[in-house]
């Protein structure tokens, strides 16, 4: 009787490893897809997370670990959207000591402050040369700008109205064309890190109200100098990315 005892609990010590190896397993897969949904975000970051990932299993932890402090070293310094409601109070502030308060909208979104210059400000109807009278506009929003550490985007935007001319043949290379001249006149005119800024036409697809009246339509007739959140300037693409190498 004691054998078949003994015998019996020495089975069932010997399965116990069993346990392990299923925990191992289940927390191995927990940690693929948690990679794995990471990857659809950004899949250049997981694809190089990954890299350096595969270095510290095999005993490189100092390159996972330098990949780390390179990540945080990038998006240090951005502004949070505390401070991003901070700039628009100033910028708001700066309209409204020059006695031009109707000229500009500021909002705080999902993607960050945006302030809407409305297309009579900058643009005669048409085209997308700035107006050399109201780049004073410009002048005072780059003032509030141009020591953020946050990208910089600006979007340009139409009514729902066709335009077929000799320059533009649709909306979209219209309000591309306007967000491109702001972009050159913030890089040329004072100096603005190119690699900071962007530009980006949506036509008429990004409408603010709906196009049922001229009013409306001037809304929508716009271009926005976005200044992006935190989370969004950090997974901007870096110049250094593209860099050649040697």
């Amino acid at each position: 009787m004691r054998t078949k005892q003994k015998r019996s609990l020495n089975k069932d010590n010997s399965d116990r490893w069993l346990l392990t190896y299923a925990d191992m397993i289940t927390l191995l897969l927990a940690f693929f897809i948690v990679m794995y949904s990471m990857s659809r975000l950004d899949a250049k970051k997981f694809g190089r997370m990954s890299e350096e990932l595969n270095l510290a299993l095999k005993g490189g932890k100092q390159a996972f670990v330098q990949y780390l402090e390179e990540q945080e070293a990038r998006g240090h310094g951005v502004l949070k959207i505390g401070n991003l409601k901070t700039l628009q109070q100033q910028i708001e502030e700066k309209f409204n000591q020059v006695d031009r308060p109707s000229v500009i909208q500021t909002e705080i979104t999902e993607r960050g402050l945006v302030v809407h210059i409305m297309e009579t400000t900058l643009f005669k109807e048409g085209s997308a040369e700035l107006k050399q009278a109201t780049m004073e506009v410009l002048d005072l929003i780059y003032e509030k700008i141009k020591d953020v550490p946050n990208h910089v985007r600006i979007e340009g935007h139409t009514d729902d109205k066709s335009i077929s001319n000799e320059q533009f043949r649709s909306n979209w290379e219209l309000s591309t064309a306007r967000a491109t001249a702001v972009v050159n006149y913030f890089v040329q005119s004072h100096g603005f890190p190119a690699d900071k800024i962007s530009a980006l036409g949506y036509g008429e697809f990004r409408p603010r109200v709906p196009n049922n009246s001229i009013e409306n339509r001037a809304q929508n007739r716009r271009v926005d100098v976005v200044v992006l959140t935190s989370e969004l300037s950090v997974k901007e693409p870096s110049s250094q990315l593209y860099a050649p190498t040697n």
